[in-house]
């Protein structure tokens, strides 16, 4: 298992692929801060690996920077995720009301850029750390989201250029795409019909979804010293969703017995 030696804070760690990280670096040997705004789910997650949790609303700067003040008092911060997101339902831009996509940019995008900056810069002063940023393939591709496709594309060209800002002074910052991942969220949505499984892993080349602690070790990864050479990249976890989709024109992945 990837060895992490240092405090850890996960930015929407209370829930999904954000819990997931928690108890993956938790096993890694970091101690783990989670900053989220539902206090009681951060609780228990905090409990659970034996950290701490702290309130923050990540669109917010005053909450965050005060966040990252109380946390920094505490012992320097080593490693960052941002998981922090709201998701969308894919609707057409007519049917996405504005008041929903500012919602989902405030928090997938700027939220991101809010979180970043305030642990980084304490980062960059002390010429270490690293930091992994929760992006998605769909800010890679064409999607029927026009609030969260945009925000995440955003996540991309953020972390792309802090690791060029940050680098020289030793922090690598790095970001992780999830595809389909089978969350609390995701899962409801199948369990209630709303999404078809068998359209989630038809083209995957795995044929199968994404857990969140498959995106949870791959953060570990980027943040531990195997990854001490990487920084500026956006690492796709989707059991090969983006080399499949394509297949589509051809009629889909070769099935073989």
């Amino acid at each position: 298992m990837t060895a992490l030696s240092g405090r850890a804070v996960v930015a929407g760690g209370a829930s999904g692929i954000g819990a997931a990280c928690c108890r993956v670096l938790a096993r890694c040997g970091a101690s783990v801060v989670v900053l989220d705004r539902h206090a009681q789910n951060a609780e228990a997650i905090a409990r659970e690996v034996g950290g701490e949790a702290v309130l923050a609303d990540v669109g917010d700067e005053a909450s965050v920077r005060d966040a990252a003040q109380r946390i920094e008092r505490n012992g320097p911060v080593a490693f960052l995720i941002n998981s922090a997101g709201i998701i969308q339902r894919p609707v057409p831009p007519e049917g996405l009301p504005l008041d929903r996509w500012d919602d989902i940019v405030r928090i997938d995008q700027r939220g991101t850029y809010l979180t970043c900056v305030a642990f980084g810069e304490a980062m960059a002063r002390r010429r270490q750390g690293a930091i992994v940023n929760i992006a998605s393939v769909v800010g890679m591709r064409s999607a029927p989201l026009h609030a969260y496709a945009p925000a995440k594309a955003a996540v991309i060209a953020i972390t792309e250029c802090l690791a060029a800002e940050w680098g020289p002074m030793g922090v690598r910052v790095n970001a992780v795409s999830p595809g389909y991942t089978r969350t609390p969220a995701l899962q409801g949505a199948i369990d209630a019909g709303e999404r078809d499984v068998s359209l989630l892993t038809r083209y995957s080349a795995l044929g199968r979804l994404v857990e969140p602690d498959d995106i949870a070790r791959a953060c570990a990864f980027l943040l531990s010293e195997d990854a001490a050479a990487i920084t500026g990249i956006n690492l796709p976890v989707d059991c090969g969703w983006l080399v499949s989709t394509s297949w589509a024109t051809y009629g889909g992945l070769r099935q073989r017995n």
